[in-house]
């Protein structure tokens, strides 16, 4: 087995470079982030230098070296949303959350992310908790969506 416990994963996928995304994808899954005492391991699982692999987890940024919280909190910005009022979004969930864009709370229960378009500019402004979509989202919802109150 494995050192960092990826040994699972590993099996799951060919041990090709085609495989890498799909593989730190299962990672990120598991650990919320990509350790990076595991990266060793899938460059050695891919046959690719280590260096490849990071330039992949670097270039996305779905993928994170930082560990995210159970629920993250995404915040469209993209024009259309900005627009239509993703500043106040974001500022209610900075308030709600009591943290900032960017950051995890103390007990790792939420990370609060500022992203760019993310291709749903019809359902505008568009908020996403973990992979579940809201559009046309109103601030006010927010402390009801994150379990917050109200």
């Amino acid at each position: 087995m494995g050192a960092f416990g990826i040994d699972d994963i590993l099996a799951r996928h060919v041990g090709q470079e085609q495989s890498l995304i799909e593989i730190l994808h299962d990672i990120q899954l598991r650990f919320r982030h990509l350790p990076q005492e595991t990266l060793a391991e899938v460059a050695g699982h891919c046959g690719v230098p280590l260096s490849r692999v990071y330039s992949v987890a670097t270039f996305y940024t779905a993928f994170s070296f930082t560990k995210k919280g159970d629920t993250v909190c995404r915040i469209c910005m993209g024009t259309a949303c900005h627009v239509k009022g993703a500043q106040l979004i974001r500022e209610e969930a900075e308030k709600v959350l009591g943290i900032g864009a960017g950051r995890t709370t103390s007990d790792g229960k939420y990370s609060l992310e500022v992203v760019n378009c993310v291709g749903a500019c019809a359902m505008a402004p568009v908020v996403i908790v973990n992979e579940a979509y809201h559009g046309k989202f109103k601030p006010v919802e927010l402390k009801k969506l994150l379990g917050r109150g109200e």
